[in-house]
């Protein structure tokens, strides 16, 4: 017996985790099918010099007192001489007028569109409309090459990594607010994108492990450069086990307000320690790669999703109609106030809401849950995440359905318009400040 895994296209006989045993044919798993992801810096033995790593920090608006803290935060490091930090033209503005923070290791960052996402929604002379008017107003073949444009000339359902070799990008986003500014963040890259370090400062933090007191040791040791492990205050010691860091990264940390009382010291090693062995534990947050196509089968829009896309009746009296297919099967047809396609990480959020299961972060999975259905046999559902799934308005529908992605960039469906929902290539890491079960 010779064991493969297959998607739409083809079939695969590398990296199963299945395997055929004995004489009878009896199959096993080798190992899991997710875990935690971790990393550490490593740079090649010929380079004299190391390059200089940067971080982009964005910062919640209209909040004086977390642009003080971002201010200080900045002022600490580019003091050591060897961290770049990205700012946003009217953060390092308000940095350099009212915090005289100015200096040449600070740099701005202008977010670049990421060719085949965005809609018509955007404004006429906006950077990123001229990327899409050929598809708004191109033909069913205008689609195909969209696509071979994004794999570097060949068909790739999963995108490619050739088109976003980007040398002026972050190593590292910082952000300072809420969950929201991590949706934020999300959505200035909606290509590949670098580790994302979330420090609470907003109202709820569900989403954002770090204190602001622990921010400069955590964006250095993040970058590399500072080890956590050393003089550090934590109880235990490294394990010289390569096996021992996430048992080391689910001990207790220390409050914020333990940082507080060494915080005259600047540049004090840290009191906290997050991994072990060099090594920092990632959330790899999947995230939904959604398109709008009209009936023609043209691309109308496209993004990427964090937490969810939400299908709805809109301003309409009526129930939306919806046909809904995993794979071009049809599932079932939706009577209801809308539809929710989340991720793992959006289940807590709007699905939760509407009755859906929480679903941790690491397992690999789309959630659909209705939203106030007319037939009450209509429960959540998850499905695998290498499906496909489709939800159109069908010609008999009595009103049209209004689509939004993360809460925004809402839009209407009309009849024959239809909403194809499947794994992004692109997730979005977060650094855990112990690992991805304790942070959750």
């Amino acid at each position: 017996m010779n064991l493969s895994w297959c998607e739409r296209d083809n079939c695969h006989e590398d990296g199963l985790r299945e395997r055929v045993v004995g004489l009878h044919n009896e199959i096993m798993f080798d190992r899991p099918a997710t875990g935690q992801v971790a990393y550490n810096w490593v740079y090649e033995e010929e380079e004299n010099v190391k390059p200089i790593p940067s971080v982009l920090l964005l910062v919640k608006k209209n909040d004086e007192g977390l642009m003080k803290v971002a201010a200080d935060a900045v002022k600490s490091l580019t003091s050591f001489g060897d961290i770049k930090v990205m700012l946003t033209p009217e953060v390092a503005a308000k940095f350099s007028h009212y915090y005289s923070v100015d200096n040449h290791h600070i740099l701005l960052f202008d977010p670049k569109p990421v060719p085949g996402f965005g809609g018509n929604h955007l404004p006429t002379d906006s950077i990123q409309y001229s990327s899409y008017s050929s598809l708004e107003a191109g033909d069913v073949g205008s689609v195909v090459d969209h696509d071979k444009y994004e794999s570097g000339g060949h068909d790739d359902k999963y995108g490619s990594e050739k088109m976003h070799n980007r040398s002026d990008g972050p190593d590292l986003i910082c952000t300072l607010g809420g969950d929201g500014l991590l949706m934020h963040a999300s959505n200035l890259f909606s290509g590949p994108c670098p580790p994302i370090l979330c420090i609470a400062g907003g109202s709820l933090g569900f989403l954002t492990p770090f204190p602001r007191c622990e921010m400069v040791d955590a964006i250095r040791i993040s970058l590399g450069l500072q080890n956590a492990n050393e003089n550090s205050f934590s109880v235990s010691d490294a394990s010289d086990s390569e096996n021992a860091f996430l048992s080391q990264a689910s001990s207790m940390l220390p409050h914020c307000g333990e940082c507080a009382e060494e915080a005259n010291e600047k540049r004090k090693r840290p009191i906290f320690k997050f991994g072990a062995n060099n090594k920092i534990c990632l959330s790899m947050r999947m995230r939904l790669d959604c398109r709008v196509i009209n009936r023609e089968g043209v691309i109308k829009a496209r993004f990427n999703v964090l937490n969810e896309v939400t299908i709805d009746r809109g301003s309409s009296p009526y129930l939306a109609a919806l046909e809904c297919f995993c794979d071009d099967v049809h599932l079932t047809t939706v009577q209801a106030d809308g539809v929710i396609f989340s991720t793992p990480t959006g289940s807590t959020a709007y699905s939760m809401a509407a009755g859906g299961s929480v679903v941790h972060p690491a397992v690999p999975a789309i959630l659909v849950t209705p939203i106030c259905p007319h037939v009450l046999s209509f429960r959540s559902m998850v499905f695998p995440d290498h499906v496909v799934l489709r939800c159109f308005v069908p010609d008999d529908a009595r009103a049209d359905a209004a689509v939004a992605f993360d809460g925004k960039h809402r839009r209407e469906l009309h009849r024959g318009d239809s909403v194809q929902v499947q794994m992004s290539a692109y997730p979005v890491p977060t650094i855990n400040r112990a690992d991805h079960s304790s942070d959750w």
